[in-house]
């Protein structure tokens, strides 16, 4: 299975793929492509020194966002990924690539969806969220992806506690340790070894009872 992995910032999560697939954890996986829409992210430099091919386009390069959204889309088809992966990618994703590779994207998430997600909820804002509610656990979820904001059938999902005295950035770093590097490379091995499908709008794992999530 080849795949794409869209990035904007640090790369952590690509990271986890990257060594992943190098420990034989994810199977039957290549990376054909890392995207940002970020000239200056540090994933791109991770994808280079792991000999991964890069694209790097931003929106504010385009006219317009149409532009942009179609440019995407080409660099994609280009790329003719099996699944699209979305390890810390900022950019909105746009319906036509939505469409065009429908029940091919997922996403990470760092809170247990339905909690602590849509429109604004990313990055340190949803642990301070979470914080701020007082919850007790957190967690991570990775998803598939569709039109609308973090609503795509959820897959995979991995509860952390909340420890006293947190700060968003303890609760972050201890988040992507415990859940996300363990959750998004254990979905892409599913994925890459046909045990996942989507029926009536919900996830299907085969041995999903023997997983140790």
């Amino acid at each position: 299975m080849k795949i794409a992995v869209l990035v904007s910032g640090g790369g952590t999560n690509l990271q986890a793929i990257i060594d992943a697939i190098d420990q034989g954890k994810i199977t039957n996986t290549e990376i054909c492509l890392v995207y940002s829409n970020n000239p200056k992210a540090y994933a791109i430099e991770r994808a280079r020194k792991a000999g991964i091919p890069t694209a790097v386009k931003s929106p504010k390069e385009f006219a317009n966002r149409e532009e942009f959204n179609e440019t995407l889309l080409q660099i994609l088809k280009d790329a003719s990924p099996d699944l699209v992966v979305l390890a810390g990618c900022l950019v909105v994703i746009p319906d036509i690539v939505v469409r065009e590779f429908s029940n091919r994207i997922i996403n990470i998430h760092p809170s247990l969806i339905p909690a602590f997600c849509g429109t604004g909820f990313y990055g340190l804002k949803v642990h301070e969220k979470a914080l701020e509610r007082g919850v007790r656990v957190s967690g991570a979820t990775v998803h598939f992806v569709d039109e609308g904001t973090d609503t795509g059938p959820i897959i995979l999902q991995k509860p952390v506690m909340i420890q006293p005295g947190d700060t968003p950035e303890a609760l972050q770093k201890r988040i992507m340790e415990q859940a996300e590097w363990k959750i998004l490379p254990m979905a892409i091995d599913l994925i890459a070894n046909d045990r996942v499908s989507v029926e009536g709008g919900k996830v299907m794992i085969k041995g999903y009872e023997s997983l140790e999530l």
